[in-house]
């Protein structure tokens, strides 16, 4: 292997390793209720963001917009879990991917625990502030909705969203 071959291959990885980090950073600050962190994982201008029974969206604005509305609420507790990436390098400054995602709600009001499991479809642009989400599919394979009580729990969904 040649210099410039190994330039590449590691160039390759640190390319993906901060894919990762970005995706990390975009969970967690949805865990913390942090739209202006979230948002900061999105390229600007127009885009495609679907978020299935949340809203298909063209811009990063408008999905933290609906997130500050839907999710920053004391009475929302939000776990984020993004598990089993596939990355791929589709060219030096373009990538895709898929994750598993365990999210996890507890609406303290309402005493309505939801879990979800999906896949995510990312593709990614690197900018000049750096790896971005450039396009992203979040698709739903399970939904577990269940009424909490102190004497009783009762599932209200569970199955294929």
């Amino acid at each position: 292997m040649n210099l410039d071959q190994l330039e590449q291959r590691v160039s390759r990885l640190e390319a993906i390793e901060a894919i990762r980090q970005l995706k990390h950073r975009y969970l967690a600050s949805c865990d913390a209720k942090d739209p202006v962190a979230m948002r900061a994982c999105f390229v600007d201008g127009a885009m495609h963001i679907d978020y299935g029974p949340v809203g298909v969206f063209d811009n990063a604005d408008a999905v933290a917009k609906i997130f500050s509305e839907l999710g920053c609420h004391p009475h929302i507790l939000e776990m984020h879990h993004g598990s089993n990436p596939q990355i791929e390098m589709t060219s030096d400054t373009t990538a895709k991917a898929s994750w598993s995602l365990h999210y996890q709600q507890i609406n303290t009001q309402t005493s309505v625990l939801t879990q979800l499991g999906a896949v995510y479809e990312d593709e990614y642009l690197l900018t000049a502030a750096g790896w971005r989400i450039s396009r992203t599919v979040c698709r739903p394979n399970s939904t577990l909705v269940l009424q909490l009580a102190d004497d009783a729990i009762k599932a209200l969904v569970k199955g294929k969203p």
